[in-house]
């Protein structure tokens, strides 16, 4: 398959070309009578379907662009982004393939081709492959338009949630050699101010989860000065230590007295398999270790923002190959959603991908407040796996992963 090709037509593209490119050079190089990119909305459980259709009358509209939604559950999509597989399958219009579009375990969303005939074995790698380059495509352009950040929302997003959404990570889930991470946030209908975040050095994986008192702009931008400030510190160079009295320090200088953001910042050494906490007036994590979960009981330091110059305790945090901790913020533990049965929900969702475990959880407390959160409830999974730090990857998504 000439993928040079595909690639040097995309690179000499307009940004807001390059999904539109890709599609017309995947139509030549496999014949397809159809390609289209579906990308997974905001809210996780619908993908939206983007084009350039000036006449469609389904679907929103953007000047020539169009998007229409296609709901994940229990359809083709739903199975091909949890197997991580291609799909295939006959139609009357031919044959229709779907193979995941993944960026290093995180979900960009789908792909769909119309064959006319069944493809070869070498056909479906080869389309597995351009899946995950697909990925990247997007990936990379985003960075210049506007057009998919258009796509993925399929509600209204207010001024807070614009601010919110900017300080979470790009990606919502990192797969590793040594571990693989997922997060996942459920807004309240007026925001929160949840954030949760990492970093992945050579050596060290960083990763943080805050809550800010109150809720809409004045929460957003509580978060905003600390999440800016523990990013700050980090790229400083700082310890653990030096980060979060940096960040407190920030955040007392430039808020209003009482206001204050809860949360936890954790360091991890991928070469001594240690890590360390700070526990800023924030729930405790969960573990789930040998079948059994638990709390990890920490000592609690005062939130961040309340008393300028104070030091917070560094404390250890035992992992062990198999370790699944779960961080988590007070939405997810208490008013409705405090019905949701966490350890049983752990434990019933042990054999899941991080990245499904996070959306089970969100769907949970989702469905115990009847879709009506009074906060913002947000989740981090991580999976510890120790060891070396090589990864075995397939088309975007880590081998161990790739099946049901």
């Amino acid at each position: 398959m000439d993928l040079r090709s595909l690639l040097e037509r995309v690179e000499a593209a307009p940004p807001v070309d390059a999904i539109d490119v890709a599609a017309d050079e995947l139509t030549r190089i496999l014949g397809a009578r159809e390609v289209s990119l579906l990308i997974v909305d905001y809210g996780g459980r619908t993908l939206v379907r983007l084009g350039r259709t000036p006449n469609a009358v389904a679907g929103r509209t953007h000047d020539t662009e169009n998007a229409s939604s296609v709901p994940m559950a229990g359809t083709v999509y739903d199975e091909v982004l949890r197997t991580q597989r291609v799909a295939v399958r006959e139609t009357d219009s031919g044959t229709r393939v779907t193979a995941p579009v993944t960026v290093r375990g995180d979900v960009i969303g789908a792909m769909d081709l119309v064959l006319a005939a069944p493809p070869s074995p070498q056909q479906m790698t080869d389309i597995a492959g351009i899946g995950h380059l697909l990925g990247h495509v997007v990936v990379v352009n985003r960075r210049y338009t506007d057009l998919f950040e258009w796509g993925q929302r399929t509600t209204t997003v207010s001024l807070s949630a614009e601010i919110q959404r900017r300080l979470l990570p790009q990606a919502f889930t990192c797969e590793a050699g040594q571990f693989t991470l997922a997060g996942w946030l459920e807004p309240a209908s007026t925001v929160g101010g949840d954030t949760f975040d990492y970093a992945l050095d050579r050596e060290t994986l960083h990763l943080s989860i805050t809550d800010a008192a109150g809720h809409d702009v004045d929460a957003a931008m509580l978060a905003t000065v600390l999440v800016g400030a523990l990013r700050n510190a980090r790229r400083a160079g700082l310890d653990l230590s030096s980060q979060v009295i940096t960040a407190n320090d920030s955040l007392a200088a430039y808020s209003s007295v009482g206001q204050f953001v809860t949360g936890q910042v954790v360091r991890i050494d991928l070469v001594r398999h240690a890590a360390s906490i700070v526990n800023a007036g924030h729930p405790f994590p969960l573990r789930l270790r040998g079948g059994r979960v638990e709390e990890i009981a920490l000592a609690i330091d005062m939130p961040f923002g309340l008393e300028p110059g104070r030091s917070f305790r560094v404390q250890p945090l035992a992992l062990v190959p198999g370790d699944r901790i779960m961080f988590v913020t007070d939405g997810m533990l208490e008013r409705h959603a405090a019905e949701l049965d966490f350890h049983t929900t752990m434990r019933e969702t042990a054999h899941l991908h991080p990245r499904e475990v996070v959306h089970a959880h969100g769907d949970a407390v989702l469905r115990i407040c009847g879709g009506n959160l009074r906060d913002d409830a947000t989740v981090l999974c991580l999976d510890w796996y120790g060891g070396a730090a090589g990864r075995q990857a397939l088309h975007g998504a880590s081998r161990e992963h790739a099946s049901p």
